[in-house]
């Protein structure tokens, strides 16, 4: 299955990723097996379930300072992009690949 904001094959999970946000624990759980509630949508542990995770995994440090990037700061796509518009090329919207005729 593919993951992401966005599926190319499945469509977009918003619905899972807004069902997730409004989950609990049921009360009865909680009592029997000790749980903590989950807390808001927007709570320390949900956010740790979105978001603290994904850092972690992609080594970001979530105690950096922001820092705005300066005005004339492109990444690699956005120069890429930039190389093909000045070049004049635009869409052409052709598919490529094999088509099978019918007989």
């Amino acid at each position: 299955m593919v993951w992401g904001t966005d599926s190319v094959w499945y469509g977009s999970p918003q619905w899972q990723i807004e069902a997730l946000r409004r989950i609990e624990i049921p009360e009865d759980m909680q009592k029997k097996y000790g749980f903590t509630p989950l807390g808001a949508a927007d709570g320390m542990v949900k956010s740790a379930i979105f978001g603290y995770n994904s850092a972690r995994l992609y080594g970001l440090s979530l105690r950096a300072e922001h820092k705005p990037l300066p005005a004339h700061y492109q990444d690699k796509l956005a120069r890429l992009r930039a190389e093909y518009e000045l070049a004049g090329l635009a869409r052409s919207n052709a598919a490529y690949g094999f088509i099978r005729k019918r007989a």
